[in-house]
């Protein structure tokens, strides 16, 4: 909804993909029952400044089989990449066959699957595609949870801790912005004893990245990137923030 109100605002006609992709999904996820209600999809798009809605089915996207795909090395190889191989080929695939059915556009992108908009935005800009990606910040619930469609599956105890994986990042951001610390294994450690304080999460992964390469820099002398996946009952969640060593260092 706020990717829909984002484009609205900047845009004169704003279309919306509503599209669950199978080639994104490993043969053990939950494509099958990830959560789908287009009606009620198309009545919030519609409220939030849609003017077209694209829902199309695997078979009128795919009338035979995909024998291309679309591979952005690199940026893919941790995180999501590693938990989840092959997932950012499907992402970077069906993003690739829409931008090319949409023409020259702005995408619009939240920022809470950072690790998918930059590689939209590396693919984009190597294929030279006619787009101009922007990336929109992470809407979070009062208690910092960030929304996702798989919130649905928490239940009502799973949902009241869920926001640790939040209050987990934000462990990391002062680690780097008050502490001064400027080891990223240091940082790491922070996140993941803060979540280690609750075993109902079964962590994937934390993560300090440079926001570009999404490599994990030697040293935090800049701005980066805090990400952290975990699992809470049916649900798997992901989140990241922004953090930045401040300007005059603790002595």
């Amino acid at each position: 909804m706020s990717l829909i109100r984002r484009a609205a605002g900047e845009c004169d006609v704003v279309a919306v993909t509503d599209y669950v992709n199978p080639l994104q999904f490993a043969p053990t996820e939950d494509l099958s029952t990830y959560p789908r209600d287009l009606p009620r999809d198309c009545e919030l798009a519609g409220e939030a400044g849609a003017g077209l809605l694209f829902a199309p089915t695997p078979g009128e996207l795919w009338p035979r089989p995909a024998a291309t795909s679309v591979h952005v090395g690199g940026l893919t190889a941790t995180m999501e990449g590693r938990t989840r191989p092959g997932h950012f080929d499907g992402v970077s695939t069906i993003v690739a066959k829409l931008f090319s059915l949409s023409g020259p556009c702005r995408a619009y992108f939240g920022e809470k699957d950072f690790q998918q908009l930059a590689v939209i935005k590396r693919m984009t800009e190597d294929l030279s595609l006619p787009v101009e990606i922007v990336g929109c910040p992470t809407v979070r619930e009062t208690d910092g949870l960030a929304l996702s469609s798989r919130n649905s599956y928490l239940t009502p105890a799973e949902r009241a801790v869920a926001p640790q994986m939040y209050y987990s990042l934000l462990a990391g951001k002062r680690a780097v912005e008050e502490g001064g610390i400027t080891d990223p294994g240091a940082v790491v450690s922070a996140m993941t004893g803060s979540m280690a304080r609750h075993e109902d999460f079964t962590l994937d992964y934390a993560e300090v990245a440079d926001p570009a390469t999404l490599a994990r820099p030697q040293q935090i002398d800049g701005e980066v990137r805090l990400f952290m996946a975990a699992r809470l009952g049916r649900a798997r969640l992901i989140d990241n923030i922004a953090a930045a060593p401040p300007s005059d260092p603790p002595a």
